[in-house]
């Protein structure tokens, strides 16, 4: 195949990497924390954890886990904010031999329980102030055991003693719960504290995994075409080919510092998405430092945090370099170290770009990539010294392809559906062969829904999208989930949920719907919304119709609400 993009690479870049040369993710892990042990690997709220740290408590909680009797592979689900127990959930589930589910915490209980569902999670570490969502759906669940963990648990826990603040402010941020201790099965349901696991586990010895490249690592949710969220199932090769295609491509921007290990990644995306994920292990795979995040909607505090320290790789979306650049503050930063600004999960605008770029002196880099290829997909260079309007480059290892709708693969120039293939690519939904048939073509490139053009010299631009999918904020909402929920709304007959332009978060979400109601309002709607979907999922905007624009044989015309809307 011919690759046109080789020759627009920067000096020094790979064409392929290797993922052999671990034999899984959990032997990453620990040749890192071994390499690294006494340098930091995150700060969050002035406290600092090293890699010995997370060396320590990883293995003691998935020694923890291992006496649990879990079956190989068994899936534990993880429901935590940006908190330096994430990492050492994520570490231990995989050192330990099983699948990392990743949950958003802000899930409503609806789609809390078809993710435990769908995945057949046993396990789940959530964090408290999420626990009254969970006890809403427990016993409509596969979960038999609990790990409740609180903010303070690892702010000071490795060093002796409590944070006094997280015990004196948390009492009222935390809604009251009560989980069953029985199963409907009658069995014994565990529920033990994150302190209380660590203690025990401690005393405990972290057996080795019988996993390989080809065991599943994570179980990444996505939008489903069908209304309901899908695992993409990505194996321990996806994830290490990953990080090592972001490694090779990002090192050469931070070479300035002169010790990657001297790397601070700014962890403000969730660490629960793929791009954070992914860039996660990246640090990891550095032996570098994250300053964690756990609330960057609060800019105040996360240009606060800003000030404290030098900061060299700040990854986010369209909407987060905003909301910075509105901050009175953001502009005094010194923005000296900053060597790469990864925008991504969403298209980054020019008008954002040129203004960032004028503030920081930094150039927006914008990347593309999908929970089933790890994030990893095209980038630009990270040597770039202006914003593109391009998604870049396939990073090394893979291959785009730009198709047409039979699967032919078309010449430089021609628009078609943008397809990937790599190591870094997902093997399939989980135990939903026909949606995986679905999206690889013949040849065994992923099917992404995207329709780009890619130019002579290898860069590629979307200019449409095939499918209905709704762009948030970086995070994909798909039309037949919202519409699917809605119509259960007292007082609605039909509805069809668009994408419509938006400057601050790419796309907001109209809804349409015809009632039988006269007295249903858009509040009552709203007010359903809010108590079945999570916030980015929730529409902006509300329009009542006498009836839905249709085809002959009844298919909602999406396409027309958007452009009459």
């Amino acid at each position: 195949m011919n690759k046109p993009w080789l020759q627009s690479y920067p000096e020094g870049v790979p064409h392929e990497v290797h993922p052999e040369q671990f034999k899984s993710v959990g032997e990453f892990l620990e040749a890192s924390f071994k390499k690294n042990a006494s340098a930091p690997f995150s700060v969050c709220m002035d406290q600092w954890m090293t890699y010995a740290d997370v060396d320590h408590a990883s293995a003691a909680l998935g020694a923890w886990l291992q006496q649990l009797g879990l079956e190989p592979g068994s899936r534990v689900a993880i429901m935590l904010p940006n908190l330096p127990q994430f990492a050492v959930t994520m570490s231990a589930i995989l050192r330990a031999g099983y699948v990392c589910v990743n949950v958003n915490p802000l899930y409503t209980a609806r789609e809390l329980q078809h993710q435990l569902n769908d995945s057949g999670a046993t396990t789940i570490v959530i964090l408290e102030n999420f626990a009254k969502t969970l006890q809403e759906v427990i016993d409509q669940t596969p979960i038999e055991t609990v790990v409740l963990t609180s903010l303070g648990d690892m702010l000071g826990f490795w060093k002796g003693h409590w944070l006094t603040f997280a015990a004196r402010h948390l009492a009222g941020m935390v809604p009251a719960f009560k989980l069953t201790r029985t199963t409907p099965q009658g069995r014994e349901r565990k529920i033990v504290s994150f302190t209380q696991v660590l203690t025990k586990g401690a005393s405990l010895s972290l057996k080795p995994a019988n996993t390989d490249l080809s065991s599943t690592a994570f179980l990444q949710y996505t939008g489903g075409t069908t209304g309901l969220s899908k695992g993409a199932v990505l194996t321990h090769r996806n994830i290490i080919a990953a990080v090592l295609q972001a490694e090779v491509w990002f090192t050469p921007a931070v070479k300035r510092i002169g010790d990657v290990r001297k790397v601070n990644s700014i962890a403000a995306l969730p660490l629960y998405h793929i791009f954070a994920l992914t860039l996660c292990l990246l640090s990891i795979r550095w032996g570098a430092h994250m300053t964690l995040i756990p609330n960057p909607r609060d800019i105040d505090k996360f240009v606060d945090v800003l000030k404290k320290r030098p900061f060299h790789l700040l990854p986010a979306v369209n909407t987060l370099f905003n909301a910075l650049l509105q901050h009175p503050h953001f502009k005094s930063l010194d923005f000296s170290s900053l060597c790469v600004s990864q925008a991504g999960g969403m298209a980054a605008s020019e008008g954002t770009a040129k203004r960032w770029q004028e503030v920081t002196n930094c150039a927006m880099v914008e990347g593309w990539g999908m929970s089933e290829t790890c994030a990893i997909g095209t980038n630009n260079p990270v040597n770039a010294t202006q914003f593109s309007g391009k998604i870049g480059l396939p990073l090394p290892s893979i291959d785009i392809a730009i198709k047409d709708d039979s699967g032919q693969s078309l010449p430089v120039g021609q628009s078609g559906e943008i397809c990937i293939k790599g190591p870094n690519v997902m093997t399939g939904y989980y135990q939903q062969p026909e949606e995986t048939a679905k999206a690889f073509t013949d040849d065994g490139f992923m099917r992404t829904g995207d329709i780009g053009i890619m130019d002579e010299h290898g860069y590629t631009q979307i200019v449409d999208r095939k499918k209905d999918m709704i762009l948030v904020s970086g995070f994909n909402v798909f039309p037949n989930e919202l519409e699917n929920v809605i119509s259960l709304c007292p007082g609605v007959v039909e509805c069809a949920a668009v994408g419509i332009p938006d400057e601050k978060q790419g796309e907001s979400i109209k809804v349409f719907v015809v009632r039988s109601d006269v007295t249903l309002t858009e509040e009552d709607i709203s007010s359903y919304c809010r108590d079945n979907l999570t916030g980015y999922k929730q529409p902006k905007y509300i329009e009542f119709r006498d009836e839905l624009p249709k085809t002959n044989v009844g298919k909602v015309l999406r396409r027309e609400l958007r452009a009459n809307k």
